[in-house]
């Protein structure tokens, strides 16, 4: 996992963020999507919503948190963007223009908000208010200055209100700014939010303090009614006071504006049908046609799925689950649809429509699937199982495996059944899901694995087995020994060699005295050698001890190669019966076998002598 980079001092906590990620950053696009929620909440439910003043309450909570370590929030505003540092930090969903604050902000002509310390309450509804229709008082009742018409913009109706802790800065300043012309009205963004200078206004401040003033009464002075640098200064003022835009365009231009105007208009068809069905159900009054309701929510759930149109399903979920919240008044019949809607979530045929998206595109975006399934109930444990087995992409595996760990930790008996199928991507898989629980409980199920036809299931196996029992009965493990894939044997040795485990030599014996016993690596068979050592101790004594005395005509140098191993093993054990059958090999054994049984000893009484000491200080 990659380190998560330090926060300031009071910044707003952010969830997880990466090495070289600006965690200011972070949390501002957290914060964003508190105001986005906050204000479709507001759109959808009215103010009064319990919903709607939740996401208001958590937006308004973080924001002034922020604003107390930083004292300002500006955001840059683009089309359907807003950026802070350089970086966007907002932007709707494809084709979401409609719903986009950021939109709403730059089609009236703002190019910079900025929050500042102080912000209240009060302040901050009221901006909202402003952002989607008729600014509202705390009783409800309309709040709305003299001079603002009811068709006002957000500019109008924010200066009417004369706000000093949200201020904006509009594109019409931006042109009558000495450092800016019209042709510099479509800003780019780079640059222009990390500079030392990270606002706009501060910008325009900078630009107007720069400029050498004009003497006074000259036409197309900056103090002038047609304020300017230029002689078209008047006809621009004459224009402006006729409510025609005071910008030259040519055809081209104008065509291409039309063009873009037309695009960041157009409405997801998708959004838009779901905005209808979350206002019907927000403030429907009949109860038959709100059965409708949810038998429409049904088959909107079915095409979405089909669709993989994994984030709107979150958002429809979520909604679904505060019904109770924004319609207190829902029937027990009502209720039970409701609570039937998440039920059929992990219906068969939704389950395969998942997989066959998933195969079908196998680079799909996950983003909000988790929450679907995880918002499935407990029988839906044997449905997701076969739905991992049958899944393609890794990326989508794991997806399914973390909400199998959530949903399954106690149901688990579909991921054990599934330890016995073939199809070794999906055991290890389910290897894998059972290791993150960290259950001894399991270990016996995990055995059962060891035999599995494909040896990379073993090898995973036999990891997970020694972690979660890291000590007991080797019987099993010494049965590994004799396994045609290498690193299930070396694997199998190591575990065993670790004195966590016991064997005895009965276990053994068939396999160390077996013929190809003697055809093996010197290395692997020392490894062995060790293993039992460990796990058998002086019961294997008597079999090192022939090996020392032994005398053959065949095999006689790989029979020589053993009784030397056994004679360094028996100086490592140490016991009184290690010792006594080195004397005795030191006695009876060929040259170099009673030269190995004298080292050997060398080994073993300085163990003894170590021994000594500590066994006293005990």
């Amino acid at each position: 996992m990659e380190p998560t980079a330090p926060l300031e001092e009071g910044a707003p906590l952010v969830p997880f963020v990466k090495a070289g990620v600006d965690p200011e950053v972070a949390a501002i696009k957290q914060l964003l999507k508190l105001l986005d929620k906050a204000a479709k909440s507001a759109r959808t439910y009215g103010t009064k919503n319990p919903v709607a003043q939740r996401f208001f309450q958590q937006f308004y909570d973080d924001l002034t948190s922020h604003l107390a370590t930083h004292s300002r929030l500006p955001l840059l505003v683009q089309r359907n963007q807003l950026f802070f540092k350089d970086e966007v930090v907002y932007q709707p969903e494809r084709d979401a223009t409609g719903d986009s604050f950021a939109f709403k902000m730059y089609s009236d002509g703002i190019r910079e908000l900025s929050f500042h310390q102080g912000l209240t309450q009060e302040d901050l509804a009221y901006f909202l208010d402003a952002l989607w229709g008729t600014p509202t008082d705390e009783a409800g009742s309309v709040e709305q200055p003299a001079d603002v018409e009811e068709d006002d913009d957000i500019v109008t109706r924010l200066w009417a209100r004369n706000l000093d802790t949200i201020t904006l800065v509009t594109a019409e300043e931006l042109v009558r700014s000495s450092g800016f012309g019209p042709d510099e009205l479509e800003l780019q963004t780079q640059g222009y939010m990390s500079m030392s200078v990270t606002s706009l206004r501060e910008l325009l401040d900078r630009e107007r303090a720069a400029a050498a003033p004009e003497p006074a009464g000259q036409p197309g002075t900056a103090d002038q009614p047609g304020g300017g640098t230029s002689g078209g200064g008047t006809s621009r003022n004459r224009r402006f006071q006729a409510n025609v835009v005071g910008y030259d365009v040519s055809q081209e231009e104008h065509d291409a504006l039309t063009q873009e105007i037309q695009r960041e208009t157009e409405r997801d068809a998708t959004a838009y049908i779901l905005d209808i069905l979350t206002a019907v159900l927000a403030s429907e009054p009949s109860p038959a046609l709100l059965s409708k309701l949810f038998d429409v929510w049904d088959s909107v759930l079915d095409v979405l799925i089909r669709g993989g149109h994994w984030t709107q399903i979150e958002t429809v979920l979520t909604l679904l689950q505060d019904a109770d919240a924004v319609r207190p008044d829902l029937s027990e019949t009502h209720k039970q649809q409701l609570a039937g809607l998440f039920e059929g979530l992990s219906r068969p045929e939704r389950l395969k429509a998942i997989g066959l998206h998933l195969n079908h595109a196998l680079h799909a975006k996950t983003e909000g699937l988790l929450t679907l399934l995880l918002m499935m109930k407990q029988d839906s444990i044997p449905g997701l199982c076969s739905l991992l087995a049958n899944l393609d992409g890794p990326s989508h595996q794991a997806v399914v495996m973390e909400a199998l760990q959530t949903l399954a930790r106690d149901h688990s008996d579909a991921i054990v059944r599934g330890l016995t199928d073939k199809r070794p991507t999906y055991v290890r898989n389910l290897l894998t899901l059972i290791s993150r629980w960290n259950d001894a409980r399991f270990a016996d199920c995990i055995e059962k694995t060891l035999r599995h036809p494909e040896s990379a299931v073993r090898r995973e196996a036999l990891r997970i087995l020694a972690t979660l029992r890291p000590s007991g009965n080797g019987t099993k493990l010494v049965g590994l020994l004799s396994d045609s894939d290498e690193t299930v044997r070396l694997t199998a040795m190591k575990v065993l060699s670790s004195g966590q485990y016991s064997a005895g030599f009965t276990v053994w014996a068939p396999f160390v005295s077996a013929d190809d016993f003697h055809d093996r690596s010197p290395a692997e068979k020392r490894a062995i050698y060790l293993a039992l050592k460990q796990t058998a101790a002086d019961e294997a004594v008597p079999y090192w001890q022939g090996l020392l005395t032994e005398w053959s005509w065949t095999n006689r140098k790989k029979k020589e190669e053993l009784a030397l191993l056994a004679a360094d093993i028996l100086g490592k054990l140490a016991t009184p019966a290690a010792v006594a059958a080195l004397e005795i090999g030191q006695k009876k054994g060929g040259a170099a076998v009673r030269q190995a049984c004298t080292s050997a000893l060398s080994v073993a009484n300085r163990q003894h002598r170590q021994s000594i000491p500590s066994a006293a200080n005990s």
